[in-house]
């Protein structure tokens, strides 16, 4: 989808184009488990993100969504420019009250100002529990960032 050699997949933290240590990612138990800018999947405990209900919070779905997407996003931006969301959306088809839910974001459209992703949140048991739409604009990073 883009004219550049795609980078090699990540799937340490540590070898992403930026710092996630200490961010919102971080604080909801997100592991990431495979990153490129074709195809980025992590998972994220039930427990200690839910609702005052028991069951997984819509916004804790959300928050996967974004990070996966922003993740493909800023790999497929390259380490000289960063991505930023710009336009989420969600819809829930399912609720789930524990275990670990996981996020695969897939590329709807690569641009060099524009990337949009469909992002899929499933269960353990692979059923759908969320359906997402990230856009990210791709920017130049900041000087001395």
């Amino acid at each position: 989808m883009t004219d550049r050699p795609e980078a090699p997949p990540v799937t340490r933290l540590e070898d992403l184009p930026f710092d996630a240590s200490g961010t919102l990612s971080e604080r909801m138990g997100m592991e990431i488990l495979q990153a490129s800018a074709e195809r980025t999947v992590a998972r994220m405990p039930v427990e200690g993100n839910t609702q005052p209900y028991g069951l997984l919070h819509g916004g804790a779905s959300a928050a996967l969504a974004e990070t996966v997407g922003s993740i493909a996003a800023a790999l497929h931006a390259g380490p000289d420019r960063i991505a930023v969301g710009v336009d989420l959306n969600a819809t829930h088809h399912r609720a789930v009250r524990e275990g670990w839910v996981t996020g695969v974001a897939t590329p709807l459209s690569l641009g060099r100002s524009v990337a949009c992703y469909e992002v899929v949140v499933s269960d353990e048991q692979e059923r759908r529990v969320c359906t997402a739409r990230l856009t990210c604009a791709l920017r130049d990073r900041a000087p001395g960032r």
